[in-house]
């Protein structure tokens, strides 16, 4: 997934990657001889590579359940179930996360060559964890992690009603980084979680995973500049369909509008134009352009500083430099925003 990729600390395995690969062999974790995990022809840190051209339903990897990392697979994972009621939570999250600090600081923890792969947990600091007060130091850190690594198996509706599940750390998974147009998708089966190829892969290309549809700010505010970078580009979907919705709202007629609150699925008769994308946008009405170019530059009036301040800091190296880590990190989030909202400026003109 797209991810602030691994960087092992000096006190780390000098090669996590061949200990990791041995703890797969030892696991039962197979890897297909025509990938390889690598930061050589990645677009951020450790990922996987094509070493062979893969063909559309090849197996790219195979996890045995046993080796996934979750609340029930832990070595207190008896304890998490008697105390199931306690640690109910909104996001589901927090069995995990117990798992994760207990196996963490595990002297024989069976997970130690796969955690050798994480970043250093004093490095997660993704963008939405960056206000400077923060409690509980080390449980934050995971809850990052768990936000940026973890995976959510699909149920189906009866299953997740009697038993919603928790996500779970899925080695192998989270090597790979995340494009929007990704080349394969991991399949949930009893005994195994399956990495397949979805399309062509050439030689010395990268297996990409997928996050799904996000939106760009949502991957800036998460994961950093690397997610704008790695994220849906100008070319693919900007926002979801509530924006649509919202701007044929506002520049409705009173009686249309009317007339439109009393259908019984507001979704009926979408239009092409309700379809919002890049390219579309200099053809919507002009009423809808005018609202969103409003709505943009009174966005930007909410920034303490304007777009060219951000370049001329991000293009002076010595400046750069002196900013702390979060600093960096809120300045290229800062930035990646201004230039988004400075390329529908464009759009809208």
């Amino acid at each position: 997934s797209l991810r602030r990729r691994r960087r092992p600390s000096p006190s780390q395995d000098p090669d996590p990657v061949s200990g990791f690969l041995s703890w797969c062999g030892r696991v039962g974790l197979e890897l297909s001889p025509k990938v390889v995990v690598s930061k050589q022809g990645t677009v951020a840190g450790y990922g996987m590579v094509a070493r062979e051209s893969v063909q559309p339903g090849e197996l790219l990897f195979a996890v045995p359940r046993a080796a996934l990392l979750s609340p029930h697979t832990c070595s207190i994972g008896d304890l998490l179930e008697r105390e199931r009621s306690a640690l109910q939570s909104q996001s589901g999250w927090v069995p995990l996360l117990l798992a994760l600090l207990h196996e963490l600081q595990a002297p024989a923890s069976p997970w130690s060559p796969y955690f050798a792969l994480w970043p250093e947990l004093g490095r997660l600091e993704h963008p939405m964890f960056c206000p400077r007060v923060r409690s509980l130091e080390l449980y934050h850190q995971l809850v990052a992690l768990v936000m940026a690594y973890s995976f959510q198996e699909p149920l189906e509706e009866e299953e997740e009603e009697k038993d919603p599940n928790s996500p779970l750390m899925v080695p192998g998974a989270d090597i790979l980084n995340h494009l929007a147009n990704h080349n394969a998708n991991l399949e949930y089966s009893a005994d195994y979680l399956r990495m397949v190829a979805t399309q062509f892969i050439p030689k010395g290309h990268e297996i990409f995973n997928t996050y799904g549809q996000m939106a760009n700010w949502q991957l800036i505010h998460m994961y950093g500049e690397e997610g704008r970078l790695m994220g849906l580009g100008v070319r693919e979907l900007l926002t979801e369909e509530e924006l649509t919705t919202t701007l044929k709202v506002l520049c409705m007629p009173a009686e249309e509008f009317r007339a439109f609150q009393n259908q019984d699925e507001w979704g009926q008769n979408k239009k092409e134009e309700d379809n919002l994308t890049i390219t579309s946008i200099p053809k919507l009405k002009a009423s809808w352009r005018r609202l969103l170019r409003d709505s943009v530059l009174l966005t930007l009036q909410t920034y303490a500083t304007d777009l060219k301040t951000e370049q001329d800091i991000l293009s002076n190296k010595e400046a750069y430099a002196k900013l702390s880590w979060r600093e960096q990190q809120a300045l290229q989030v800062r930035y990646g925003q201004k230039m988004i909202l400075h390329q529908l400026l464009a759009l809208t003109s």
